[in-house]
């Protein structure tokens, strides 16, 4: 069933009071508005009455917004121009308009990167571009980008010690960990939000109880979850919130439901109804009548488990929510199918089957759709980036020659040539110096980009063997994981670093790939270390040759099962990566190699040794790897291998 999270940045739900507190606001904005002559202070009250209308108003949100824009850009107040563009993208969001609020934030964000000076202003802005990017990637579903940007933002809070911003972030970026099922790391935010909430007394703490208690809830701690859902309610109580208490009458009803007491779930669930239909939310009263129908039908009640699922199936209908369509469909087959009745039971099957057709092409399509903007997106901002880094020489250049100036003016006169020599010198020194480093990583990438075809040419090599082996079944099987792979891959060939996350999850296909091919001739486990963080980094496509060899001359060769582990720990300053099997060991698949009739001239190995020579010039930080048989009594028991990595971030790259 799609969830429904509560993210603390979408806190739409006002009462009338409020409304009215912020009509008079908007009412004295648009006076002062009026009567005003200064183009500056107009610019800023246009971006203030904007900011008045986003819970109320996007069309008008979006006017007030524009108005400001021009008028910035026509006085050239930079501050202005970005909060507007700020403006702007939240007034899309709300309208369903992520392509041009996505454009929007991102060129707020290169407009406050290249402010002058770092201003708190600037600073605050461009934390704002960045979560608002997050939140659009989030809505899309592309969590990877989302908690990119989240944690760029929360860093810029941190700094500036904005505790509610912070807490804010802390849940989104928690809600992004609990999509991707990392739910121990989402606790972790979630705690976060919760202590500085409780500190400062917010108001929608009861929505982080409620967030932590369903994580515990999914750990099946059931005392820990209860304990949260307790606190958010006195939360609720406290400070009304329909839509939130619905959320938590379902939740409740779950942890009723896992702790063996029906009655009680029951109780929940219609409580939330009862919730939900005071705002007219009928996706919620949909979810309520769907999780009691699944209840009725487990305790073989079937008439009322029928009654509720008609009713979700009715509102689903209305609000055209396919998920909620497809699972009330399916329970009144199997309501049906129970009593026998086989013709209702295969009508209402086939409405479950062509609802879970329909669900799938408007997945697909709102795939493509975000893959084209996600596309779009980068290559905008690439261009963007190439204009900062065009405007940063620039203003280079012109900072340089304004020293230079300053400075023979100063000691024009007997001093003249020795400090014109001097200075010549520097700037020789320092061209040299950058051509060395230029090279250097040139020659990085160009050893990179020569494992690219090595990879791929191993690959297609594998496939063909498969095919042959496995008939064209199990190819079409193959060749599907082999293109996810050939995706990441060439979405990451011209990096330099990538996320420590996206070269496991490469690993992850390259291996199934591999045991696809040899009939789960192996097992594989890789292990990250909880100290790595999100944003640790390392070069493509190194631990692959090792991975390959450890399969093709360590595993198979060997009769039994074979097992290989891939691990990423942190050892001081270093980033260790081993590569362990249990196969025939180093010394003996040498040999075979040798023995071997087929010729064939590795190139991996000595890519990888230049690879890290490149690395260790780049960073000026040791680099190795070893190769060694793992013994026990004397007895070879396997190959492992160790990279030692110097520690590398995304933020620090060049």
């Amino acid at each position: 069933m799609k969830k429904k999270y509560l993210l603390s940045v979408c806190f739409l739900w006002l009462s009338t009071l409020l409304m009215n507190a912020q009509n008079t606001k908007i009412d004295s904005l648009l006076l002062v508005l009026s009567k005003t002559r200064n183009d500056i202070d107009k610019a800023q009250l246009l971006n203030a009455v904007a900011d008045q209308y986003k819970t109320s108003d996007p069309k008008l949100m979006l006017n007030y917004a524009n108005k400001a824009l021009a008028l910035a850009k026509k006085i050239d107040f930079k501050l202005a121009e970005g909060n507007a563009l700020l403006n702007i993208g939240n007034a899309n969001i709300i309208s369903g308009n992520y392509s041009v609020a996505l454009q929007s934030f991102t060129e707020a964000q290169h407009l406050f990167e290249t402010f002058e000076n770092k201003t708190i202003e600037k600073q605050q802005g461009l934390a704002k571009a960045l979560g608002s990017i997050g939140i659009v990637f989030s809505e899309q579903s592309n969590y990877s980008k989302a908690l990119q940007y989240y944690l760029k933002a929360v860093k810029i809070y941190e700094q500036l010690k904005d505790e509610e911003k912070c807490a804010k972030l802390y849940n989104n970026i928690g809600i992004v960990y609990t999509s991707q099922a990392s739910d121990f790391k989402a606790l972790t935010y979630f705690v976060k939000a919760q202590k500085i909430q409780e500190k400062r007394n917010d108001a929608n703490i009861g929505i982080t109880y409620t967030n932590i208690g369903n994580g515990y809830l999914k750990q099946k701690n059931l005392p820990k979850a209860f304990d949260y859902y307790t606190k958010a309610k006195s939360s609720f109580d406290k400070h009304p919130n329909p839509r939130a208490l619905g959320e938590w009458h379902n939740n409740v009803g779950l942890y009723y439901k896992s702790a063996n007491q029906p009655e009680k779930a029951i109780e929940s669930w219609n409580a939330a109804i009862k919730t939900f239909k005071t705002i007219d939310d009928k996706f919620g009263v949909a979810d309520s009548y769907i999780y009691l129908s699944q209840l009725f039908l487990e305790q073989n009640k079937l008439a009322m488990a029928m009654q509720n699922a008609k009713n979700s199936l009715n509102l689903a209908k209305v609000s055209n929510v396919l998920e909620q369509i497809v699972i009330s469909e399916k329970l009144l087959s199997d309501i049906y199918s129970k009593q026998n009745n086989l013709p209702l039971a295969f009508q209402h099957f086939k409405s479950y089957s062509q609802a879970k057709d329909s669900l799938t092409n408007e997945e697909h399509i709102r795939r493509s759709v975000e893959e084209e903007l996600s596309f779009d997106f980068e290559k905008r901002e690439a261009i963007q980036q190439k204009e900062i880094e065009k405007k940063e020489v620039l203003l280079q250049e012109q900072s340089k020659q304004s020293k230079m100036e300053l400075f023979f003016a100063a000691i024009f006169g007997l001093l003249l040539f020795g400090i014109g020599f001097l200075i010549y010198s520097r700037i020789q020194l320092k061209k040299n110096l950058t051509l060395q480093k230029e090279l250097a990583e040139y020659e990085q990438k160009a050893l990179h980009l020569q494992m690219n075809p090595h990879f791929v040419f191993n690959c297609l090599g594998s496939i063909s063997s498969f095919i042959v082996q496995n008939g064209t079944d199990s190819a079409i099987k193959y060749l599907s994981k082999f293109s996810k792979l050939m995706r990441l891959t060439l979405e990451y060939s011209k990096e330099s670093l990538i996320p420590i996350d996206r070269e496991i999850e490469s690993l992850q296909n390259y291996l199934e790939l591999e045991q696809l091919r040899f009939n789960n001739k192996f097992t594989f486990s890789i292990y990250k270390s909880d100290a790595i963080e999100d944003d640790l980094a390392l070069p493509p496509l190194l631990l692959q040759p090792f991975i390959e060899n450890a399969i093709i001359h360590g595993v198979i060769p060997k009769k039994e099962i074979g097992s290989i582990a891939v691990r990423f720990t942190i050892e001081k300053d270093s980033l260790l990566c081993t590569v362990e099997d249990n196969g025939v060991g180093f010394q003996q698949s040498q040999a075979a190699k040798v023995n071997s009739v087929v010729a064939h001239k590795s190139m991996a190995l000595d890519i990888t040794k230049k690879r890290l020579e490149m690395i260790e010039s780049t960073t000026k930080q040791k680099t190795n790897f070893t190769i060694e048989e793992v013994k026990s009594d004397n007895e070879i028991k396997g190959t492992k291998v160790v990279l030692n990595l110097p520690i590398q971030y995304l933020s620090n790259k060049p």
